[in-house]
């Protein structure tokens, strides 16, 4: 299911089917600098933050963060994992939505491994080898995160899942081997409107959330 979602998203872009998980990206950025192992920052963006309030208090305070009927779910993660935050969660959700999608775009194949599950990282892993075999390379650019929202929140045992709807706007331009644009334009965004689900088992030593799931809003 993941590599036709995203082999869809990619299509107006690129003119490859690609993988959804990137919400049919090609913009125009430089790329940052590769950056070697003990550099890179840990996928603290999405770690628990301090003890929450009570469940209730702690949804009251995140209005606005939780889309209607994730309430429920929400209290039932906090219950599970008092030190679940809604406020910095998101934050943290919206910072490893601009890495995973750089990485890609980079073509970072070990950045993808530290923050997606195996399955998206195959995922992505097959719409670089795609995009590597036609010589294409992606020059893009996040210009901003419109909206993140959690609208969905569950516990399926000791695996907390939460999935979040961005909105956002992405200026995108596939380039040939030569430099030459094939698709995409330098000036004009796109917006893009995606569901990504994150995961992490509550009672593992490890506080990190990993990209499990993506899908087209």
């Amino acid at each position: 299911m993941y590599v036709i979602v995203i082999l869809a998203m990619i299509a107006g872009f690129l003119a490859l089917r690609l993988y959804s998980v990137l919400g049919k990206r090609t913009g125009h950025e430089q790329e940052p600098a590769p950056r070697a192992a003990d550099e890179r920052p840990k996928v603290t963006v999405l770690q628990p933050g301090p003890v929450a309030q009570q469940g209730s208090d702690s949804v009251r305070l995140a209005e606005g963060l939780i889309a209607p009927g994730a309430e429920s779910g929400v209290r039932a993660l906090i219950a599970a994992d008092r030190s679940f935050d809604v406020p910095q969660f998101v934050e943290g959700a919206k910072s490893a939505y601009r890495m995973v999608l750089e990485a890609f775009w980079r073509g970072d194949r070990d950045e993808l491994a530290w923050l997606c599950d195996p399955e998206v990282q195959a995922s992505f892993e097959e719409a670089i080898a795609a995009r590597e075999a036609e010589g294409h390379v992606l020059d893009n650019r996040l210009v901003r995160i419109e909206k993140a929202q959690i609208v969905e929140a569950r516990m399926d045992g000791r695996i907390a899942e939460v999935a979040l709807r961005f909105e956002a706007d992405i200026a995108a331009v596939t380039r040939d081997k030569d430099g030459n644009v094939v698709a995409g334009s330098l000036t004009d965004a796109v917006g893009t409107r995606d569901i990504w689900t994150f995961t992490r088992d509550i009672r593992s030593a490890d506080p990190n959330w990993k990209l499990s799931e993506t899908d087209e809003a």
